[in-house]
């Protein structure tokens, strides 16, 4: 008798000791993804918990403000709860259709979720809660600059006034989207717009755009709410020329091997001419997206100055943009491809020089381009020099108007020595011609920032 009693209390204070300890195990961990700092009239809610098994005891997401909590989402709402391997995904949104009382102001989302352990004897809690700013007014947009003329495959820039000053603003065309800089970054006659809701976009109207793609500048928040304008724009249409490029093995026999041997990204296999398709397709749209990818990059500044961009004068134009080529090989039409740029040749190993003031964004091998320089000017402006035989910058340097880069050729996919010239609005290749003219910078750029000064 006395052993079951020693071994009765031995079991209970082991089971006790247990009880005891599994009160020191670790709740779910709880990581609130969204909303990050704001909440709007309709905001999602992304909430991740980690527990062995997906299993849960307990889970409440509510919303506290002004004293008054809400509750959002519970374990029993399939429709927002999923369950995964060591793991709870919680999906849902917060806005005016859950909280009725909800208004502008400080707010806080609180997430508590428990977990079964010792065999589910007893559960483990944890609770994790993150401050919130609710904000329910749209932003504020409207267009300060006047006359917005834009040509198709061509650039313009508008200058607005965005408010509250942390919302993120642009123009949109068709389905692409320009974002706009502060106007404070543009200096012109010597003195920049110090209004800090004043804002510049430069933007675009691709060649293969419709020519009444709507324009209009918009605003967004990080709480969801948005708000856009019309604006007084002209789109012209711009015909383009037709070319037809005839392709011989000797050419492909120099171009193709070249190109292939610094492209990593793909090893097209078969005869030389599908390699060349593939270089001339799949690869051209692998380089274009790189490109468009220095946006990014760009300075928030306008780093060239307001004159016109060097117009290589002294070269002769064998190819203009937006040239629709049709290539032949062997009598046949094998390929079709658009030439998003100028062809400008003089004598092989021209010294090519920058176009404006601009730091180097990029310089070396870039697939059908060969060797190429890529410039920033600031706000989404930049040019693009392809086909050198020769890089004489280094990315991050600074460089003046006219300052040399180094020397033409025929790298990458070039049929002669030449430079291949074109500039970008936001990663998007448009008509060089603009650039180079006087009239054009002072229209379009110099008379608004005199304006809106």
């Amino acid at each position: 008798m006395r052993k079951l009693v020693a071994l009765l209390i031995v079991s209970i204070v082991l089971v006790g000791g247990a009880y005891a300890a599994a009160g020191f195990v670790d709740g779910p961990s709880i990581v609130i993804s969204r909303p990050e700092r704001f909440v709007g009239a309709a905001t999602p809610v992304d909430v991740e918990i980690g527990t062995p098994g997906g299993v849960l005891s307990s889970l409440e997401v509510t919303f506290e403000q002004g004293g008054a909590t809400t509750p959002i989402v519970s374990l029993a709402d399939a429709s927002a709860v999923t369950a995964a391997a060591d793991r709870v995904i919680v999906k849902t949104e917060i806005g005016r259709g859950k909280v009725s009382s909800l208004q502008s102001g400080p707010a806080r989302l609180l997430v508590t979720a428990s977990r079964p352990v010792l065999f589910g004897l007893r559960r483990v809690r944890a609770s994790v809660a993150k401050d919130v700013q609710v904000r329910l007014e749209r932003p504020r947009i409207g267009v300060l600059s006047t006359h917005h003329y834009v040509n198709l495959g061509g650039a313009e820039m508008v200058v607005y006034r965005a408010e509250p000053a942390d919302v993120s603003s642009g123009v949109r065309v068709g389905e692409r989207e320009y974002p706009g800089f502060p106007a404070s970054g543009a200096t012109v006659d010597g003195v920049s717009i110090a209004d800090p809701a004043v804002r510049i976009a430069f933007f675009a109207l691709l060649w293969n755009q419709p020519i009444d793609a709507p324009i209009r500048v918009f605003a967004r928040d990080e709480a969801g709410n948005a708000a856009e304008a019309a604006f007084d724009t002209r789109a012209f249409p711009k015909p383009f020329k037709a070319s037809r490029i005839v392709l011989d093995d000797r050419f492909l026999e120099r171009v193709v091997p070249a190109i292939l041997s610094g492209a990593s990204e793909m090893k097209p296999a078969g005869p030389l001419l599908e390699q060349f398709l593939a270089v001339n397709g799949e690869l051209r749209r692998a380089n274009a997206e790189k490109i468009r990818s220095f946006a990014s990059k760009t300075s928030p500044e306008m780093l060239w100055r307001g004159v016109v961009f060097h117009p290589f004068t002294n070269s002769a134009v064998e190819s203009a943009f937006a040239d629709q080529r049709t290539y032949l090989y062997q009598g046949r039409e094998v390929d079709r491809q658009v030439h998003l740029g100028f062809d400008l040749a003089s004598y092989a190993g021209t010294p090519i020089v920058a176009a404006n003031r601009g730091q180097v964004l990029f310089a070396g091998d870039l697939g059908i381009y060969g060797n190429c320089v890529v410039l920033d000017h600031g706000m989404g402006v930049q040019s693009l020099y392809a086909h050198l035989s020769a890089v004489e910058v280094q990315p991050g340097v600074m460089v003046e108007k006219e300052q040399r880069l180094g020397r033409s050729g025929m790298t990458g996919l070039a049929g002669g020595d030449h430079l291949h010239f074109t500039m970008l609005v936001n990663g998007e290749m448009v008509n060089p011609i603009e650039w180079w003219d006087p009239h054009w910078i002072e229209d379009r750029v110099l008379r608004k920032l005199r304006m809106a000064k």
